[in-house]
């Protein structure tokens, strides 16, 4: 672990009073980061607020040795978002990265939701990613500027299987990260000339908003939060200094690379006049060529089958 000092790098992870986000911040610090210990401290489904987690998490961190201050903005608040960034620049004089995972689920099937549901769930989980986002590329944006040459900095953003497999009951949640995925690829090419790299994370653990699906104990313990974290480190790290724009599943002990939604195979029409009938007798052929889209489950089941790292 390396010493606190003010040469430190510095990190805000949001939602890092419990689950997956206090790894990520432990895990930081002792990687040797300072942190911004952001969490609203709110309920599973975004009701309520409560600030002892983050500051119970802020305490862990001194006890490493680390600098950390907590922080209570609602990341889907434009305007808390951006006083977030500014005050971890002003505390620490710096920012190098920045770790968006504050969630919430607000589970209904389609025919069900309310349109509370679906605001509530794309303002935290989609929003609440862009604010944050927003305001520290505009800060490395501007900083680079001033100095004449790129910055080194790093963003880890937060999908979720739901998002990238689609997951029934789940439509808001879905949408919302699947576009947080989408979001962090535009950004990787927006923000490269300023150095600054954004990769997407989508973790398989047990947390208080999933617990309820992982039946098993022995589920319970494969999945553990703090088996997600390293790939967090790894990420903000020099060491993937060529990485972004990238997406990866981690969980149970498996590493995925995903592969985004690219074009999968394609025919042309010789004058560009397709009719509804050529089309019913082609499509058969060029669905045969993309598999379908795969189920979370099967997601999972390939994540626990993959080769072992020998």
């Amino acid at each position: 672990m390396s010493a606190s000092s003010s040469d430190a790098p510095v990190a805000i992870v949001t939602g890092a009073g419990r689950g997956l986000g206090r790894e990520h911040a432990l895990a930081l610090a002792r990687a040797g980061y300072d942190l911004v210990v952001n969490d609203l401290g709110g309920a599973g489904d975004g009701t309520g607020a409560d600030a002892t987690p983050a500051q119970q998490v802020v305490a862990q961190i001194e006890a490493l040795g680390q600098r950390a201050i907590a922080n209570g903005a609602d990341v889907s608040n434009w305007e808390a978002a951006g006083e977030m960034i500014r005050s971890a620049v002003e505390h620490f004089g710096r920012l190098d990265a920045l770790v968006n995972n504050a969630g919430i689920l607000r589970d209904r099937t389609i025919a069900n939701i309310t349109e509370e549901d679906w605001d509530l769930s794309i303002a935290v989980n989609l929003k609440g990613s862009a604010a944050p986002l927003h305001h520290a590329a505009a800060y490395w944006r501007d900083l680079s500027k001033a100095r004449g040459e790129p910055v080194n900095a790093a963003v880890v953003n937060t999908t979720s299987a739901s998002g990238l497999y689609g997951a029934a009951g789940q439509s808001n949640y879905a949408a919302a990260k699947l576009g947080v995925a989408a979001m962090s690829v535009a950004a990787a090419r927006e923000l490269g000339r300023y150095g600054v790299r954004v990769n997407v994370l989508a973790p398989a653990a047990v947390t208080r908003l999933t617990e309820g699906v992982m039946k098993t104990e022995e589920l319970k313990q494969r999945l553990q939060p703090r088996f997600v974290a390293p790939l967090v480190v790894y990420l903000l790290s020099d060491a993937a200094r060529d990485i972004t724009g990238r997406v990866f599943e981690m969980g149970g002990g498996a590493l995925v690379a995903v592969d985004m939604p690219r074009p999968g195979a394609g025919l042309r029409h010789a004058d560009g006049e397709w009719t509804p009938e050529r089309i019913a007798e082609i499509m058969p052929t060029l669905l045969e060529q993309v598999p379908a889209q795969p189920s979370g489950i099967e997601a999972m089941q390939y994540m626990m089958s993959a080769p072992l790292d020998e």
